[in-house]
């Protein structure tokens, strides 16, 4: 991708690989402590973030670390909202081993999601964040919750449209791999990501190159670029369900993605729904949204609606209006 990009600039080449360097090199902020655990199941486990209120159930996606959505000192998600009247309380997957290869997402929410959530006093409200909002969707359809946010979440595959043939090459190249592991490597995924737009790949890095060593752009940076290149392997039959059921076939957009033998639609959801939708998003484009009758636009990229600079203002804030309003109606 490097040399595909730099072709015909020798100097972009040589910039994008001092970044790199740099990144590599960058020293890392020490790891906060993990919060407690309130509920498990299987190797899924339910974290409280404080708080107070009616429980608020986060749910992220299985592909990249959970801690997006508690990212850094000062850009925490879910420690801003528990100073804010909220209670929320973050899923962690967990690690699975090549034991769980037949676990596909279907199974994720039966076996750990659902349990989750009934080990608490009282139904939650969730919040789903990219595939994870797509989980708690089927959740919520599922089982009896307060209310349901989506995090730029994709329900409609068919809205990857043009994109969809080079999701499932990745697919098709690495599937007999990842069959005989049990397991589908996050590189696998992360090769897909910088595919869809490997001149933004390049670019940041060549932007990195220019940032003071241990200036507050530069932490920010090195504590994205860890999360987006860390995470545990999907289990074999969730990376199969994800790419053959979801992107290729469009079992959710088209009602026919069941559980508990019954298919979930948005119109089945009998609780206060909302979603947040990225319109600059190209992981998951706005095309591929639930279409929830409360929708909110934010000016942002996937990951930037979250931890962006503009994040407080278009995410953090109307969502925790949201919710204080969702639990004053319980």
């Amino acid at each position: 991708m490097l040399r595909s990009e730099t072709a015909t600039s020798p100097e972009r080449r040589a910039a994008a690989l001092a970044g790199l360097r740099a990144y590599q090199e960058a020293p890392r902020a020490a790891l906060r402590q993990e919060k407690p655990i309130v509920a498990s199941a299987g190797r899924a486990v339910l974290r409280d973030y404080g708080g107070w209120g009616p429980p608020v159930v986060f749910v992220p996606s299985l592909i990249n670390p959970p801690q997006i959505l508690d990212l850094a000192r000062g850009n925490s998600l879910l420690r801003w909202l528990a100073r804010q009247g909220v209670r929320p309380m973050l899923v962690d997957w967990g690690t699975p081993g090549p034991e769980a290869r037949e676990q596909d997402v279907t199974a994720h929410i039966e076996t750990m999601l659902l349990p989750l959530i009934a080990a608490l006093p009282r139904p939650p409200i969730l919040v789903g964040y990219c595939l994870g909002g797509t989980m708690a969707l089927m959740a919520a359809c599922a089982m009896k919750v307060a209310g349901l946010a989506l995090i730029a979440s994709p329900w409609h595959f068919s809205g990857y449209g043009e994109e969809r043939p080079a999701i499932d090459s990745i697919w098709h190249h690495a599937e007999s791999g990842c069959a005989r592991l049990g397991l589908v490597p996050m590189e696998v995924l992360q090769a897909g990501f910088w595919q869809l737009d490997p001149e933004r790949t390049i670019a940041k890095f060549e932007r990195f190159a220019t940032l003071p060593p241990g200036s507050a752009a530069a932490r920010a940076f090195v504590a994205l670029e860890d999360w987006a290149n860390d995470g545990a392997p999907l289990t074999y039959a969730a990376g199969r369900q994800m790419f053959d059921d979801f992107f290729d076939a469009d079992l959710p957009g088209r009602g026919d993605w069941r559980i508990g033998g019954v298919a979930a639609s948005p119109k089945m959801l009998d609780c206060p729904a909302a979603e947040f939708v990225a319109t600059g998003d190209r992981i998951v484009p706005a095309a591929t949204a639930a279409n929830l009758t409360v929708q909110r636009q934010v000016g942002a990229g996937h990951v930037g609606m979250v931890i962006g600079s503009r994040a407080r203002t278009e995410l953090w804030e109307p969502l925790a209006g949201w919710l204080r309003e969702c639990s004053a109606t319980r």
